[in-house]
């Protein structure tokens, strides 16, 4: 995976970075693993707007992934690496000895043509999902389950990656790409490798159009706002207002969101980097 730049001959390729699709073996997608996608605009059943600066961008058809791995024992071969336009990593159309087709998460490294497992007895080899049990220590992985048999739930997006680190009686230590070390059973899954399509990251917009593509309506400031509309509204000239918060008044920097009782909290064992 790369990314190009272009030559400034319009204001949008000025400083427009993008990836080669270099790796892309397939434009249309598989029929029976897609359906339409409805663009809800921010608003709910009602049509009332509960999420502003939503809407519009390009009509696209959502492709079912299979993030819980559940066909054991069966080999699959990788037939194609495609784009999915709902998520930053690429995906791969897996073609299963029994006749089944599926989409997965395209790890680094996947070609054409390769032959992945998932189950107990996979080996521990890029695009095989296996228990976290049965994975050494040490190992990059992603797609990782937090219950067994929910489906994959971290480490889903480009570039993303965990890494194994120990083990402690019937939980694997895992160190996540947050910074955070948490504790999960071993009976969860995980694939091997890390995510595909790393150089995401690197990617420039251009122009704000390449936006209301994706359904990015223009986003307005609090501080621009009067102070019926937003607390840090108003103020002579350039003055803000305080501290950053939200429209509601909740501090939007600094002000801890988790909540301190929340059950899961015992299996982590070190919180995420602070910025």
């Amino acid at each position: 995976m790369a990314v190009r730049k272009f030559s400034p001959v319009t204001p949008g390729q000025r400083h427009k970075v993008i990836g080669t699709f270099e790796e892309i073996t397939a434009s249309v997608p598989e029929k029976s693993l897609v359906y339409g996608k409805r663009s809800t605009g921010g608003r709910n059943n009602t049509g009332k707007m509960t999420v502003r600066y939503i809407g519009g961008g390009h009509k696209r058809k959502f492709r079912l992934i299979d993030f819980k791995r559940e066909k054991d024992g069966v080999p699959a071969v990788v037939k194609t690496i495609e784009y999915d336009p709902n998520r930053s990593a690429r995906i791969a159309l897996l073609f299963y000895a029994d006749g089944e087709k599926r989409y997965i998460i395209a790890p680094n490294g996947l070609k054409v043509g390769a032959t992945l497992m998932s189950g107990a007895e996979a080996a521990p080899e890029v695009g095989n999902a296996l228990p976290l049990a049965n994975i050494p220590v040490g190992t990059v992985i992603h797609n990782i389950e937090l219950r067994p048999g929910q489906g994959a739930l971290l480490v889903r997006s480009a570039g993303n990656f965990a890494q194994l680190t120990s083990r402690d009686g019937a939980y694997c230590v895992i160190k996540l790409p947050s910074g955070e070390t948490r504790q999960i059973l071993s009976a969860c899954k995980a694939t091997v490798g890390s995510v595909g399509n790393s150089d995401h990251a690197l990617e420039q917009s251009g122009k704000a159009g390449r936006s209301r593509w994706l359904g990015r309506r223009p986003h307005n400031r609090g501080v621009v706002m009067n102070p019926v509309d937003h607390p840090m509204g108003g103020g002579e000239g350039r003055q803000s207002g305080g501290h950053p918060r939200s429209r509601k008044g909740l501090y939007a920097k600094g002000l801890k969101t988790r909540a301190p009782k929340k059950l899961s909290n015992k299996y982590i064992i070190e919180r995420a980097n602070k910025k």
